[in-house]
């Protein structure tokens, strides 16, 4: 026998790899099941029952497998967590449910390396503790009911395709049309209980008619009132007349057909012009040199 010490280093690395190989089958597991309930779906839509009762129950032990998969992972992780425990050649009573279910259940699995811890269990508590153990003693017995080969009961056939009918949205199995009652009676007066567009139309219409009076009193309203003296807009041009000159008493300023006026001021300073006339030649000609000798002197009388 190998010393204690070594045998238990190797058992913990096969129930490390145990663990490992354990999660990833229920994974796998997990997957191919979907797809075979989506299977039983289609087959449950087309009609054909007996054949997705025959099937489902291939689902139904992949569950179960599933389940015990669950189980001896947690097995694993307690001898794991107490390998403390084991270093008696005894089996200590808190690690002897675990050991014997390990036991039990490994040549019923697939799991290589579930195997070979077994071997090393043997190895470390002998062949009489396993041959007890291979006959079920001190096994849990949720072990022992998970590898059972029996076929499942009819009621959890049926429990399993109503599940996967009713998460799948498959009218099965269907109901009779009593079931579903009598349809509910119709009544379509307009008068007293109007529906669709005519109830429509009969909200619209006091509307329509409040708006169109509205907008007849405004257009009255509009039409009585006195549009203001300067509402027409000032003339952005500008042109300031000329002051009036000798040579021209009444400036007049034409900007293509418009004749613009000068100002009232401009016209009464014009207009005083015409009472006070100068007594020399008006007209634009020039006074001759008699006429300037004239001026001069009576200036310098004053």
């Amino acid at each position: 026998m190998a010393p204690s010490s070594t045998l238990i280093s190797k058992l913990k690395v096969q129930l490390k790899l145990s663990i490992a190989r354990l999660r990833m089958v229920q994974q796998k597991d997990e997957a191919v099941s979907k797809q075979q309930r989506r299977a039983m779906a289609e087959l449950l839509k087309v009609g054909k029952v007996e054949s997705a009762k025959i099937r489902v129950e291939n689902i139904i032990r992949s569950d179960i497998t599933t389940e015990l998969y669950e189980i001896l992972e947690l097995y694993c992780e307690l001898l794991l967590a107490r390998t403390g425990l084991m270093e008696s050649p005894v089996c200590d009573p808190g690690l002897e449910e675990a050991v014997r279910s390990l036991i039990y259940s490994a040549p019923r699995t697939e799991i290589k390396e579930l195997n070979q811890a077994r071997i090393l269990l043997v190895d470390k508590y002998g062949k009489d503790f396993a041959l007890d153990a291979m006959e079920g003693n001190g096994v849990s017995d949720k072990v022992l009911k998970k590898l059972e080969v029996t076929p499942p009961p009819q009621k959890l056939v049926e429990g399993y395709l109503e599940e996967i009918a009713r998460t799948y949205d498959v009218d099965w199995p269907k109901k009779p049309v009593e079931d579903l009652g009598s349809p509910p009676e119709y009544n379509d007066d307009d008068d007293e209980n109007p529906s669709g567009g005519q109830a429509q139309k009969n909200l619209e219409a006091p509307l329509v008619a409040e708006g169109a009076g509205k907008e007849a009193e405004e257009r009255e309203q509009l039409s009585k009132a006195t549009p203001p003296r300067n509402f027409d807009p000032a003339s952005p041009l500008r042109v300031n007349p000329p002051s009036p000159r000798t040579d021209n008493l009444h400036p007049r300023v034409k900007v293509g057909s418009l004749d613009l006026k000068p100002p009232a001021k401009v016209q009464n300073v014009a207009s005083a012009s015409k009472g006070t006339e100068s007594k020399g030649p008006v007209g634009g000609t020039i006074p001759d040199v008699d006429e300037l000798a004239k001026r001069f002197a009576a200036l310098t009388k004053k």
